[in-house]
């Protein structure tokens, strides 16, 4: 039979007596000595329930003959009502959200991998105060007083105490005020034939009492989606994909840059200030951050890449680097990359140090074209080199010259040109960019956040 759904009982109460309980334990009263002069110390036992008839007369063993075992503690609850000072918002809803990890059946133990996602509903809590009374059962006063004085020095002004140590718990903390004493149970003189002196020492908890968590297990969200269509009123890349006919996440993390250099992207906090591409400090962990959204397939999950500068989305698939956890190997769709806007060109040289035999410049080809680091000549320079020709071939750093069968000449001039070109360095078969008056690779560099995103 199924339990009833508007019963719910979390033994709440009871693990704040469990709690006061706990803390009055474990006290001793000294008992003299021995005959070796050490001390005989008895604990002083602590049981549930108040002075009533019924219970005195179990304790002292259903006869009137025998007398009760003291010293002995007792404690009872004589007060539970209502703290209207402490009342907060009654219709508050405090949420939260967790991610366990997973947990090995084979080890018991959890592991560093995450597992479900939760979201945790707390309902405001009601404010109570619980007035305890321990009753301290002692047949001299040299016992009550050793008593007394090891428990009354705790409280100055308070003892705080904790009922469960669950972590989403908001109610688990109390504190216990000392707020009264009574110094003993008999009167005189009517008391005196009385064996047992019974002190009474009065508690005020201020708890709260919660009502049941509402807790819903989470799936991942991927991306927030403003719109299904694009400009052209097709539907987004993003929510599906024409190849696969499925639906793929498209992650854009914040709070992180990418750096690409050959066939590898590293994750670089946002925290950094400055990236050396050499030396990358600051970086991320790319597993930690992937298990945010989902799960990286090997090989099959993409990176997409796009300058902000650049109107080409460049693409590949990426797999786990087993060796550097901040990097993942990066496999360029080579239809992706730009379109270049210019013939390629034989190298990339200095005209300083250039190894002339290396690159035939005294009898090359007709067509063949160099991109050139620093200036060939000049109008002050009277004594140009004789591998360049005479001395009105000038050239400037970034200039691409070609041999055109006859003579060297400028085939870009890099003082002119402001539009974004595109190239092919068939001597490494890399890519390069004119942009904002240098050459870079067009794709390695440097990506801000918002200018990548993570297919899964």
């Amino acid at each position: 039979m199924s339990q009833d759904p508007n019963f719910f009982y979390d033994g709440q109460i009871r693990r704040f007596i469990t709690q006061f309980i706990r803390m009055v334990s474990n006290f001793h009263v000294q008992f003299g000595k021995d005959r070796e002069g050490n001390i005989s110390l008895q604990r002083v036992p602590v049981f549930y329930g108040d002075a009533s008839r019924q219970a005195s007369q179990i304790i002292r063993g259903n006869s009137e003959n025998a007398l009760a075992n003291v010293p002995a503690m007792a404690v009872y609850v004589s007060g539970f009502d209502y703290d209207r000072e402490r009342v907060q918002e009654p219709y508050h809803v405090s949420k939260m959200q967790l991610r366990q990890r997973r947990y090995d059946p084979d080890t018991g133990n959890y592991d560093e991998n995450r597992s479900d996602s939760f979201t945790v509903e707390r309902l405001m809590p009601v404010p109570y105060k619980m007035t305890l009374k321990l009753d301290i059962w002692t047949s001299n006063t040299e016992q009550k007083l050793q008593i007394i004085e090891q428990i009354a020095t705790l409280f100055n002004p308070a003892l705080e105490i904790q009922s469960t140590d669950n972590y989403i718990d908001w109610t688990s903390l109390s504190a216990v005020f000392l707020t009264g004493t009574n110094w003993d149970s008999r009167s005189v003189p009517a008391g005196g034939d009385e064996p047992i002196s019974i002190a009474s020492m009065t508690f005020e908890l201020p708890i709260w009492i919660s009502a049941p968590a509402k807790v819903q297990k989470l799936g991942v969200v991927y991306k927030v989606i403003n719109s299904m269509y694009d400009a052209y009123g097709n539907i987004s890349d993003s929510v599906f994909d024409d190849e696969t006919q499925l639906a793929r996440p498209v992650i854009t993390p914040y709070g992180y840059r990418l750096v690409c250099m050959s066939d590898k992207l590293t994750l670089v906090r946002n925290s950094s200030t400055s990236i050396n591409l050499q030396d990358i400090n600051s970086a991320g962990d790319w597993k930690s951050l992937i298990e945010d959204y989902g799960d990286l397939k090997d090989g099959l999950s993409e990176i997409r890449l796009r300058h902000h500068d650049s109107q080409y989305e460049v693409v590949g698939h990426v797999s786990y680097n087993p060796i550097t956890p901040s990097q993942l190997l990066f496999n360029i769709d080579i239809d992706t990359v730009p379109t270049n806007t210019l013939p390629p060109v034989s190298a990339i040289i200095d005209p300083y140090t250039v190894n002339v035999d290396q690159f035939d410049l005294l009898s090359p080809d007709a067509g063949t074209r160099y991109l050139i680091l620093n200036p060939i000549g000049s109008l002050d320079n009277i004594d140009a080199a004789v591998v360049w020709g005479n001395r009105s071939f000038i050239a400037n750093a970034n200039d691409i010259i070609e041999w055109d069968g006859y003579a060297w000449k400028v085939v870009f001039d890099s003082r002119q040109e402001s539009s974004t070109q595109y190239l092919i360095n068939l001597n490494t078969n890399t890519q390069y960019k004119w942009y904002e008056n240098q050459w870079s690779k067009s794709v390695e560099g440097i990506y801000q956040e918002g200018e990548w995103s993570l297919v899964l």
